[in-house]
């Protein structure tokens, strides 16, 4: 494989923006290096017509989810999703399976090496066989207990410039914190006490990108990645990469340069690989890392769609929803969104800035904790703390405890069949797949709130649940497999056919998603996001449509048609 001079050249200029020019030369010889060592590693690429389409779906799961004994959990998980959801997946999202030393898999020890708890490479390639599997780069920070910084505190010339030592008496007032936590921390080191840079926690030790050698152990860090299999690479709290006093820390264009100094070098080696990044962050923040639509990420995540939609059920009007909607830009024809309702994180609030009002959210936030949630608070650096992320699962974040189970999954299914209607890349959380609930006994475990939406499920006893028809978990994933396989036979899901919001009636969530390829052929998605029966009257521009979930078949000799949804109805009316 040749490296298109173009590119190289591309990557300078803006490495010449980040850096002074001897350092900008010193990393560009050595990414033509690694770009030489590693071209032949690198799994063939099949340079698709569109590099995503309606055939899209990704499962979001820790590799050990799901356990039986005697097994690496790896591929138990494989062995279980060929088994009951192969035909539903084109992708998983595999979260951090490196070793660790804590937030789950966040704080990572080594980037290069598979938990031995977990699995091995082996049991990842082979995954990789038959999904495309999106890997975690977990590049703001590194865990304390890493080889890196253990070899910093012990005076290894080697990581002496991997870190960020800063004056604690210095003024970081401006710098944005997205956890009520210490930023620096003080750690004995071989030259004396230093305090260092730590936006997450103590554990998890920022990176400083202003150090080359630290640059290209990155960038060898993402190529090793692509070459293990990885066809989508999640940029973990991006946003906070690069650190400049009497700044925000956040949304610096020496991030946006760095990442785009990523895109050229995937483009470069491996044109198919996506690169997604993920910032919580007011939608605005959000999207400038599709960068001009071409050079930054393919995909962003659509984070405040969770937050809406949950708003959405829990109040029985669509309004905010679909103003939102409306609201969307259009997307290039080589970026889209990264739409997810759930996560292993909780649900971000930081997202409806602006779209929710503080009532709104304080409403919210109180049926969540009704519901047996929680909520996590950052600080604002003015002594103040504001609501930050709910934690809890999202099925029981949609319905009260004490409601009907009929009514828990019709409501959550019409929740999730928004993410399956809106434009872009659905991700779907296995807890969410899988109808799971709150895992309390987990909070009290770890004393960790987000562990409510991290359980570890015994597989053999999971079979046994998915086998009983009446079970939350075999009828949740019944009803998502059936709305997926529908998805991905129409052309009008894909992720950049366009999007038209229509305000038909508060309560019921209405767009029309048109076929990219073909304007004649349209799906009208209406959902009833309320408990009580909607009316509502359109024209469909046809007389006579399909509705895609039911199979029912509508006439109207005008083009006008009428219709009555029942609770939770999902109609997909195709003309």
């Amino acid at each position: 494989m040749d490296i298109d001079k173009k590119a190289l050249y591309a990557m300078e200029e803006k490495l010449q923006f980040i850096y002074a020019q001897r350092d900008a030369a010193y990393i560009m010889t050595n990414i033509e290096r690694l770009l030489d060592e590693y071209k032949t590693n690198i799994p063939a690429q099949n340079q698709k017509q569109d590099f995503v389409s309606e055939k899209d779906t990704i499962l979001i799961t820790y590799g050990d989810t799901i356990k039986e004994e005697g097994r690496a959990p790896l591929q138990s998980l494989h062995e279980f999703l060929n088994g009951h959801v192969k035909d539903a997946l084109t992708g998983v999202h595999v979260l951090p399976f490196y070793p660790y030393s804590s937030d789950d898999g966040f704080s990572v020890i080594d980037y290069f090496a598979v938990n031995p708890e977990v699995g091995s490479w082996e049991d990842v390639e082979r995954l990789s066989d038959d999904y495309e599997l999106m890997f975690d780069a977990v590049i703001n920070h590194i865990s304390a207990k890493s080889e890196w910084f253990q070899g910093y505190l012990n005076g290894n010339p080697d990581y002496q410039q991997f870190f960020i030592e800063a004056d604690p008496d210095g003024d970081y007032s401006k710098v944005t914190r997205p956890r009520a936590l210490p930023l620096l921390t003080k750690f004995e080191t071989a030259n004396g006490p230093k305090y260092i840079w730590t936006t997450f926690s103590e554990d998890q030790i920022d990176l400083n990108y202003q150090n080359p050698d630290l640059v290209l152990k990155i960038i060898e860090l993402l190529l090793f990645y692509i070459s293990k299999g990885a066809k989508l690479i999640r940029l973990d709290a991006i946003g906070f990469l690069w650190k400049e006093m009497g700044t925000s820390c956040i949304h610096l264009e020496q991030t946006h340069q760095m990442i785009q100094v990523f895109r050229d070098i995937v483009d470069a080696i491996a044109p198919d690989t996506i690169l997604i990044t993920e910032t919580n962050v007011p939608h605005k923040d959000n999207i400038s890392y599709f960068g001009n639509g071409y050079n930054e990420a393919r995909m962003v995540y659509q984070f405040p769609l969770p937050p809406l939609t949950l708003h959405t059920f829990l109040t029985g009007d669509a309004g905010h929803l679909a103003d939102w909607a409306d609201s969307l830009e259009g997307t290039t024809e080589e970026t889209t969104f990264f739409n997810f309702l759930a996560s292993h994180d909780g649900i971000g609030v930081r997202p409806v800035e602006g779209i929710l009002s503080d009532s709104e959210v304080e409403n919210m936030i109180n049926a969540v904790q009704d519901h047996g949630g929680y909520v996590s608070y950052k600080d604002n650096g003015d002594g103040t703390k504001s609501p930050y992320e709910l934690n809890i699962n999202y099925f029981d974040a949609l319905s009260d405890p004490e409601d009907e189970q009929e009514w828990k999954v019709k409501r959550f299914i019409a929740a999730q069949s928004v993410l399956l209607s809106v434009t872009g890349v659905p991700g779907i959380y296995i807890h969410s797949m899988l109808g799971s609930q709150n895992y309390q006994e987990g909070v009290e475990e770890t004393g960790r709130y987000r562990s409510i939406n991290r359980e570890k499920l015994d597989r053999k006893k999971l079979e046994q649940e998915l086998a009983d028809p009446s079970s939350i978990r075999s009828q949740v994933l019944a009803n998502l497999k059936k709305l997926i396989k529908i998805r991905t036979a129409e052309r009008a899901f894909h992720p950049n056919s366009p999007q038209q919001v229509l305000k038909l009636n508060d309560h019921v969530f209405s767009i029309v998603r048109t076929n990219k390829d073909n304007p004649e052929e349209r799906v009208f998605v209406l959902i009833n996001v309320s408990e009580q029966e909607q009316s509502l009257t359109f024209d469909m521009g046809s007389k006579t449509a399909r509705d895609l979930v039911s199979g029912d078949t509508y006439q109207a000799d005008t083009g006008e048609l009428s219709l009555a949804l029942k609770p939770y109805q999902i109609i997909w009316l195709k003309v």
